[in-house]
């Protein structure tokens, strides 16, 4: 679902709030059923991990490029080339498949599939928003799905998890669309909750304005 981005720079039920800033990152977004497939295969670290900072299943996603906080009036320019960017491209197929970890603190599902146009499209996606004028750290794409972070001192339970996806093979589904993705809201303490601000089909037109 699109959202305006007003709503994921943040708001109060009575009262709107005008961020100045926002984070945002541009992705794909695995299918319901592709997820839930991954999510039944995680229930016994579900249920063996219950401390484990688990992401919701519908914040799933492939991050391409990570462009961090920005002046919200930076974000509306780089929407046209991303739409124009999205439209040259046909869609991937990928799946997710086994799993791994980062430094025994972040849990991960692997991804499989059109690898090579992944890492194309991450990487003309990563030279436009620098074209925009948006600075983006020099780092290496490594296609995976964030599942969890461990607690300080819990790095067991990262290790296991991964370890219960070693076997895992989900089945494979298209990537249609580029999503433009906030994760402002619920930013603080709690868990950070992403939203869809717009997507764009590829090979097609805007979802979205």
């Amino acid at each position: 679902m699109n959202e305006p981005l007003e709503a994921v720079t943040g708001s109060s039920a009575k009262e709107p709030v005008r961020a100045v800033t926002t984070r945002v990152f541009l992705a794909l977004a695995p299918p319901d059923d592709a997820k839930d497939e991954l999510a039944r295969a995680l229930r016994p670290a579900y249920a063996a991990h219950p401390r484990m900072r688990w992401n919701r299943i519908e914040d799933w996603h492939i991050t391409l490029a990570f462009l961090g906080e920005l002046p919200v009036s930076a974000v509306p320019p780089l929407m046209p080339p991303l739409a124009g960017l999205a439209a040259g491209r046909a869609p991937l197929r990928l799946a997710l498949r086994g799993g791994g970890h980062f430094d025994e603190r972040v849990v991960w599902s692997g991804v499989t599939g059109d690898l090579d146009e992944l890492h194309r499209l991450a990487s003309d996606v990563r030279a436009l928003v620098r074209e925009c004028g948006v600075l983006l750290p020099e780092r290496t794409f490594r296609p995976h799905l964030t599942l969890a972070r461990s607690r300080r001192g819990d790095q067991a339970a990262t290790v296991e998890a991964a370890a219960g996806l070693a076997a895992f093979a989900g089945r494979s589904w298209e990537a249609g669309s580029l999503h433009l993705v906030g994760s402002n809201i619920g930013r603080g303490p709690g868990q950070i909750h992403y939203r869809t601000i717009v997507a764009w089909d590829f090979g097609g037109g805007a979802d979205g304005a």
